[in-house]
């Protein structure tokens, strides 16, 4: 059972920066692929980016590519998103995910953080 816990947000204003922050109770974590999706009230749960499990291949969706970058340090069970530029649109939670396979689905990730607020202000 993998524990996940984000940390990291908050408010920020149009052309800001947020760095979240996931970690993993699980030793083993450098055998996830890590996800980070948000959530937008009233909306579905989207996927925002992903990171193999050396952290060297990395996927965003068209919306942050350029904005945000994912890292991970395996040493430390934890993986980051680095958000620069934001606009209002990113505003969200923010949900670190754990699979064992490359998906972008959200369905697909049996392990889920409880969830970081970022709130993007004009």
């Amino acid at each position: 059972q993998v524990q996940l816990v984000e940390s990291g947000g908050g408010l920020v204003q149009a052309g800001g920066s947020l760095k979240l922050a996931c970690t993993a109770s699980e030793r083993t974590f450098s055998n996830y692929y890590m996800a980070w999706f948000r959530q937008a009230p009233g909306k579905e749960r989207e996927f925002v980016t992903i990171i193999n499990r050396s952290g060297a291949i990395t996927g965003y969706t068209d919306s942050v590519k350029g904005r945000f970058t994912v890292s991970r340090d395996n040493a430390k069970n934890t993986v980051y998103l680095q958000m620069n530029s934001l606009k209002r649109e990113d505003t969200g939670v923010y949900y670190c995910a754990a699979a064992t396979t490359w998906v972008e689905t959200a369905a697909s990730y049996d392990y889920w953080g409880q969830g970081t607020q970022v709130t993007v202000s004009s």
